[in-house]
């Protein structure tokens, strides 16, 4: 991580230093009162429930001494002469724009922009492991996505970075645009466009536009990389003044995927075709949909002077950011955690590798997916159908939407296989007896329902 000095920071963020010293060093940058260290500067940010300069004084009693705030009389007063402050009109666009300035300094030959309505931290990571295969690669911090964590990543890169990988997140329009101006990607990759956030975004047009802001700042250098396969990434609905690769299933594709075989816990291997030439690509990465993501990262690395076999090398080493088709196994149960978040098309993908993992019995527990709006009800109902229809032992579905899993289930598997849940708890009380040493359990559902504690619960282990 490279050390900054306050002055450098003061003529990123053009902030006003009420005191302090501008030769000061700073080590590391935090928004969390808890995590900040001594050699720390701490933005104090303003978030929906918090204030961040609520918590000033216990920042200043863990050591720290460098502070950006909004707001001098949150300030304790102190003799300490060690204690740097600096004043702006917003700590958060501060600790934006000096990201902005760093990502400028750093020796990159590419930066690379990935977003998607799923699958897009799995693309990121892919990438990842693709571009280290030749440089020195950058990418977010665990789940870190956002207006703050993006910002927070970038500023842990190391001085020599040479290739910037940042997945950004949206929750409606605009907020995309500002993560693109931070970085301004000369790469860009989108991998689906799925029915999320509905309560906010109304529908698959609109999440289509916000998440093509990534583009805002392209020019006729810059290249879109996107999943033809989504029927919202057809190049006729995507295509702008920009170079444009297209990664599906199609003979006009630039890159065709084919012949797609899941292994479920034991992998997917697949066949791409580029040009003239095919390829054979095995990955350890559980989930046949990750032949699209792994392939939409193989497009990346030609860009960057990574063959596909190279780049299928770099695969083989990837490991994605937790909870996603995390497979776990104790007291003779093997369990697939893919509980981080959740659409129609990702469940339907989960359950066909929990039915191709090996095991006695294959037991889904499918929570709800939070956000759909008027499609909630259709959405659980197909997909409770689908897991029927893939021929699934058990169904056991918690949540105020999930009775609607039930519902699509009974259409075609017997009653007596279909468990509802209103909520965790009662789930909980029955753990035991739906539960048995030799199964293969998938566990999934928006983050929001927090079914980690059903895995946990399930993975203890037991007197």
């Amino acid at each position: 991580m490279k050390i900054f000095t306050i002055g450098e920071i003061l003529k990123a963020t053009g902030g006003k230093l009420m005191c302090g010293n501008e030769q000061e060093q700073v080590s590391g940058f935090s928004i969390d009162s808890r995590e900040v260290g001594p050699k720390d500067m701490f933005f104090a940010t303003k978030g929906s429930r918090n204030d961040a300069h609520d918590f000033i004084p216990d920042v200043i009693k863990k050591g720290c001494r460098c502070l950006v705030v909004a707001n001098m009389e949150k300030v304790p007063k102190t003799d300490d002469d060690n204690l740097n402050v600096i004043l702006t009109e917003n700590p958060l666009k501060a600790l934006q724009d000096l990201a902005a300035y760093y990502i400028r300094t750093l020796p990159l030959k590419k930066k690379i922009g990935v977003t998607g309505s799923v699958g897009k931290t799995s693309t990121r990571d892919m990438m990842y492991y693709v571009a280290s295969t030749k440089y020195k690669t950058g990418r977010n911090k665990k789940n870190y996505n956002s207006a703050y964590g993006l910002p927070l990543s970038i500023l842990e890169f190391e001085p020599d970075t040479e290739i910037a990988v940042l997945e950004m997140a949206m929750d409606t329009f605009g907020e995309i645009k500002l993560l693109a101006d931070i970085v301004r990607p000369d790469i860009a990759i989108i991998t689906q466009i799925a029915e999320v956030n509905l309560l906010s975004m109304k529908n698959t047009e609109n999440i289509l536009k916000a998440k093509m802001e990534i583009t805002t700042f392209f020019d006729e250098n810059s290249t879109l990389i996107v999943n033809s396969a989504c029927s919202m990434l057809t190049p006729e609905k995507v295509a702008g003044d920009y170079k444009l690769v297209t990664v599906g299933t199609g003979e006009d594709d630039d890159y065709r995927i084919s012949d797609i075989c899941d292994f479920g816990d034991k992998g997917i291997k697949y066949t791409l075709h580029r040009k003239n030439k095919t390829y054979d690509i095995s990955l350890p990465t559980a989930g046949g949909h990750n032949a699209f993501n792994a392939s939409l990262a193989i497009a990346a690395g030609e860009l960057i002077d990574i063959s596909p076999e190279e780049a299928a090398e770099g695969l083989k080493n990837a490991q994605l950011t937790g909870k996603r088709l995390n497979v776990r196994e104790n007291n003779g149960i093997k369990v697939i955690d893919d509980t981080y978040n959740a659409c129609e098309d990702s469940i339907k993908s989960a359950i066909n590798t929990l039915i191709s993992t090996e095991g006695k019995r294959k037991v889904a527990i499918l929570g709800d997916i939070i956000g759909l709006a008027h499609r909630a009800k259709d959405a659980h109902f197909d997909i409770g159908r689908y897991a029927a229809e893939k021929g699934i032992d058990e169904l056991i579905a918690i949540g105020d939407e999930a009775r609607h899993y039930a519902e699509g289930a009974k259409t075609i598997m017997a009653q007596g296989k279909i468990m509802y849940f209103p909520e965790k708890k009662d789930f909980f009380k029955e753990q035991d007896e739906l539960i048995r040493s030799g199964d293969v359990v998938l566990v999934k559902a928006s983050r929001g329902m927090e079914l980690e504690e059903i895995v946990e619960s399930i993975l203890e282990d037991k007197e």
